[in-house]
């Protein structure tokens, strides 16, 4: 049983037993049982009071005169097939011990969200990595376990494994209640606009890649991975979404590979979201982090960009420690109650982040740990990488917390 429904438990008996005072004034839904999923609209469970406060963890309670969202984001899973072998059991895979120890780190956000760069559209499409990617479900498990809420499915590998690969991944997710963006099962699925509601305060999220590396969407049925392509249709997509939500999170698979600073294609890419009213853009493919920023959206506001949050698990085979260093990004959204709609309701504030590390020995024993855990055995000079990846994170962001 994870701790999500462990808490959903205690909170339940708590509620039941003040249920004969005068002062009780609601009473409690019913406790989801282990087996049922989670709604995208479903509210995380309030976390169990712990001897030792979690870092990373949800926002001080809101004063009554706003409305407050924490919203986590990681860079690319990437499923390699080191990490599939290491993660398999007798009958199955448990991908559960690799996010355990960041796992307080999502959990106790509001909202949880994730890059799955590679497919994972399970064993019975047969398995595979790079150059074309299928995962286990039992990945998607372990994710949604360990607290993320919703996934980007847009990404250079979306079509790896054809178009079953894509409809397996989304059946997956939804059995999961775990909601994803960037791909759709139909061209009403298309239209359907991903929204998680928390706290009173509604997230819309949008996603894209730049390409399939070179694989057509089937004829007919582009609607299966959401390209970027006329800036016109995205900056539409965009504002639409505001219309209808509090804030937009747009997620942009874009960049070149391991180059640590944005492209200009990044930075236009960005802007054009900004002006039409995103509120965070959360950017992945280089593989590596690239800073963060604060850009004016030209409506009296500003959005906050991570052009790359880099790799959050993966096992690539290059040099050097930076395609195994990524990070949890975390920020609070806010919003007074009764403010109208529109560009500038919502405030952006609390910007943190927490480097993370993939720690693995001869491509076995994979874990993503804080790198502040990282040994200077396993990881010569790590308190100087530590400082430089700071000092990297906050080149335009000088007020940026780096835990």
């Amino acid at each position: 049983m994870t701790k999500r429904y462990c808490r959903y438990s205690v909170l339940l008996i708590l509620l039941l037993s003040g249920a004969c005072s005068p002062a009780a004034e609601r009473t409690a839904p019913p406790a989801p049982s282990p087996s049922e999923p989670r709604t995208g609209n479903a509210t995380k469970a309030t976390p169990t009071p712990a001897p030792a406060p979690r870092p990373l963890s949800s926002s001080e309670p809101a004063a009554p005169a706003e409305r407050r969202v924490t919203l986590a984001a990681v860079g690319d899973v990437l499923i390699h097939r080191t990490i599939y072998e290491d993660a398999r059991t007798q009958r199955s895979y448990d991908f559960n011990p690799v996010f355990e120890a960041v796992r307080p780190h999502l959990e106790g956000a509001d909202v949880t969200f994730a890059n799955q760069e590679s497919i994972t559209g399970g064993t019975a499409l047969g398995l595979s990595d790079y150059p074309a990617f299928n995962s286990p479900f039992e990945a998607a498990d372990a994710l949604r376990d360990a607290g993320v809420d919703i996934v980007s499915m847009a990404n250079n590998h979306t079509l790896d494994r054809g178009e079953q690969a894509v409809r397996q991944a989304i059946r997956h997710w939804k059995r999961l209640g775990v909601e994803y963006a960037g791909a759709s099962e139909t061209e009403a699925d298309r239209q359907r606009l991903r929204i998680v509601e928390r706290n009173g305060l509604k997230l819309a999220f949008v996603a894209w890649t730049y390409g399939t590396n070179g694989i057509p969407r089937p004829p007919g049925k582009p609607y299966l991975v959401h390209l970027l392509e006329q800036e016109r249709a995205f900056q539409q997509e965009i504002a639409e979404a505001k219309k209808q939500a509090d804030a937009v999170v747009a997620s942009l698979h874009f960049g070149t590979e391991y180059i640590r600073l944005p492209s200009e294609q990044q930075r236009k890419w960005a802007r054009l979201a900004a002006a039409a009213g995103a509120d965070v853009i959360l950017g992945h493919h280089p593989h590596v982090l690239q800073p963060l920023e604060w850009i004016d959206n030209g409506n009296g506001g500003r959005t906050l960009v991570a052009y790359s949050l880099g790799n959050f698990l993966a096992a690539q085979k290059k040099p050097g420690p930076h395609v195994r260093i990524g990070g949890i990004l975390k920020a609070e959204l806010r919003k007074p109650i009764g403010a109208s709609g529109g560009k500038a309701a919502v405030v952006i504030g609390g910007v943190r982040f927490l480097p993370t590390y993939v720690r693995f020995q001869a491509w076995r024993g994979y874990l993503v740990i804080p790198l502040s855990q990282a040994s200077e055995a396993e990881l010569p000079g790590v308190r100087s990488i530590r400082e430089e990846i700071a000092n990297h994170m906050r080149r335009w962001l000088p007020e940026l917390l780096v835990d």
